[in-house]
């Protein structure tokens, strides 16, 4: 059997899960079907993926842990997919709307991977009102983060209906397996030899990570030293900072990848500067609905990855910063002006932590240790007690501007599905695909009831970054005429928005 030890960061994700915090991520796009599928699809994808299992290894590695909690489990290769687990297929209700969907994803995505398994399942959604079928596909968060998920796609999807020749898979030698006093033995060995390797790499690591972390520390100490303020405060308390119990809520919405693009352009920020815009003005509002908005910035959390250009590696290689979203302006050109702000202190910091950041830890004895102190925090409620780091999760995953296809059928959207944890009961994950930017919003049943409400806000997010971008281009062209000549000021007068405000809603069918 082929072995791959978990990282640190890796194995986290196992050891913190509970039934109440499940920590796999997912994904649900609609699929547009060919006749020729629209009675087979379930049929085809067990064909489809049969064909390639081979180029992705999370498809057929299972856990193995070590004895006595001694080390990070490893992936072993696993010798049978059991197809009738790992892709299921549910009917939805007359009459199939997009709310029942979305009710549907929450209650599945609320139930545990098996870990006796591959750690990955598919459900296809059928009876949805439009005929698409909707593919909820999640995997454990232990074997892939975003930019993981992007490779993995790849390996399954295609660039046509027809898809593309995959080589054969290579043919496994086959060992004789160990006596079982013998493989105990191996891995307590080499759960000892991983911890000392790693624990050597840290100390080896310590010199440049100090330099890296004093380089970016020393502007806001000398701040701090010059105005006598805290350089770090805590974020606010709001009604998503609380414990989570085992039910999910899930929402999506959709907007024009062009249009929050070019508005972010206009107004000097990038793409990711324009979605964090969007989402603290729909965050404003819902606090403000339910007279709950705090009288400082909420702070998001927001996942960064680590991975090198080429990397294709699976696994996890990710850190998290935070950003204030400026949502205690009521003014949005202050609250643009402050993401902007808080966005550029992360660029600048990332550029000095990248390569020091840890993504894994020694794994002695770390699966009785973190999992005690996660069940622990759990039942004392901890994390009400405790002030909040960050009020909600942001994520924002760069996706394909091209129409991909899945055993023959095409994907129309790709909402994300993500986690929740104690303490912040709401995920925010966006994933942009074929000229739209899809969300995916989890949050906590009992923390956020009307989530539908939150996603609906997204639209008036949209529409008031276009605003403001519109604003800012007539501001413009008014100055620039004002220096022009008459004749040529009067030329120079028309200018195109930057996008019309749609008077319909941008978010998806319901």
């Amino acid at each position: 059997m082929s072995k791959h030890s978990l990282s640190g960061l890796d194995a986290s994700f196992l050891y913190l899960e509970t039934p109440e915090q499940p920590m796999h991520v997912a994904s649900l796009c609609l699929y547009e079907m060919p006749s020729a599928l629209s009675r087979s699809f379930r049929k085809a994808v067990v064909e489809h993926l049969k064909r390639r299992l081979h180029l992705a290894p999370l498809f057929t590695n299972v856990l193995a842990f070590a004895p006595f909690g001694l080390g990070h489990p490893h992936w072993e290769h696993g010798d049978a997919v059991d197809f009738d687990y790992h892709v299921q297929e549910i009917m939805l209700p007359k009459p199939g709307s997009m709310r029942q969907l979305e009710a549907a994803v929450a209650k599945v995505h609320a139930t545990l991977l098996d870990r006796k398994r591959p750690l990955w399942q598919f459900t296809l959604f059928t009876g949805f009102k439009t005929g698409e079928v909707g593919v909820y596909a999640k995997v454990h968060h232990a074997a892939l983060d975003g930019q993981g998920g992007t490779v993995l796609a790849n390996s399954i999807l295609d660039l046509s209906s027809t898809p593309r020749d995959v080589p054969a898979p290579p043919a496994r030698r086959t060992h004789k397996p160990p006596k079982a006093d013998t493989k105990i033995g191996e891995m307590i060995g080499a759960a000892f030899s991983n911890s000392l390797a790693q624990y050597a790499k840290i100390v080896k690591s310590l010199p440049s990570v100090a330099e890296a972390v004093i380089e970016v520390a020393a502007p806001a100490v000398r701040k701090t030293a010059a105005t006598r303020t805290a350089p770090f405060h805590f974020a606010p308390r709001t009604p998503f900072n609380v414990s989570i119990g085992a039910r999910r809520a899930f929402a999506t919405a959709s907007l024009p990848f062009a249009g929050v693009r070019q508005a972010a352009r206009v107004l000097g920020g990038s793409l990711n500067d324009g979605v964090l815009f969007v989402c603290a003005s729909a965050l404003r509002t819902y606090l403000k609905q339910h007279d709950a908005l705090p009288r400082r910035t909420l702070v998001a959390a927001m996942p960064v990855s680590l991975r090198e250009e080429n990397n294709k590696d699976l696994n996890n290689q990710a850190s998290m910063v935070l950003a204030e979203l400026g949502t205690h302006h009521g003014d949005a050109e202050k609250r643009w002006q402050a993401i902007l702000t808080s966005t550029g202190k992360i660029k600048q910091s990332l550029q000095s932590l990248k390569s020091v950041l840890p993504t894994d830890y020694p794994g002695l004895l770390a699966p009785l240790l973190v999992s005690r102190l996660n069940a622990a925090a759990a039942s004392t409620r901890l994390m009400e007690r405790l002030p909040p780091v960050a009020n909600v999760v942001i994520s924002n995953v760069p996706g394909p501007q091209v129409p991909l296809f899945l055993a023959g059928a095409q994907m129309k959207t790709f909402f994300p599905v993500s986690i929740v944890v104690h303490g912040i009961a709401l995920n925010i994950t966006v994933q942009s695909y074929c000229g739209r930017i899809d969300f995916g919003m989890v949050a906590g049943k009992e923390a956020v009831p009307d989530l539908p409400d939150f996603a609906a806000a997204l639209q008036g997010g949209f529409d008031e970054l276009v605003a403001l971008a519109e604003a800012r281009e007539a501001l413009l062209h008014e100055t620039e005429a004002a220096s022009m000549p008459a004749p040529a000021a009067r030329a120079a007068r028309p200018a195109v928005p930057v996008r019309k405000p749609s008077s319909k809603r941008s978010t998806a069918r319901r």
